[in-house]
């Protein structure tokens, strides 16, 4: 399983960004995807999470209200909006495939995820 992250970049506090995360393999559809992020000199942390049929999803306090993450399973593609970005959303940014359908998890955890991206750098500048 091979993960893709792409949209980071530099941009202005108040701007809007969306990422992209594309998975290689045939059972996208039936997993869970979540992104995370891990700022400079801090630990790595959740962001968003997505179950395989789109029906639940989760988020950070700190991006809730102005983030949506949503899925095309037709093109084994996780997306993260955000708007409103801020310079403390400044981080590298991970996509991460999670369990199988039915499986019981912990969406902001990170060890319900088996398999990350190489991660996009997102820069917000003040």
């Amino acid at each position: 399983v091979q993960l893709q992250a792409s949209g980071g970049g530099l941009v202005q506090t108040g701007d809007f960004l969306r990422l992209s995360c594309a998975a290689s393999g045939r059972t996208f559809s039936t997993v869970a995807m979540g992104w995370f992020r891990q700022a400079p000199g801090k630990e790595r942390e959740f962001v968003a999470a997505i179950s395989y049929s789109a029906e639940n999803k989760y988020y950070a306090d700190s991006v809730k209200g102005r983030s949506t993450i949503s899925r095309d399973n037709a093109k084994n593609t996780v997306y993260l909006q955000m708007s409103s970005l801020k310079p403390e959303d400044t981080a590298v940014y991970y996509c991460a495939r999670g369990p199988r359908m039915w499986t019981a998890w912990e969406p902001m955890a990170a060890t319900s995820y088996n398999y990350w991206g190489h991660g996009t750098l997102v820069t917000v500048s003040s």
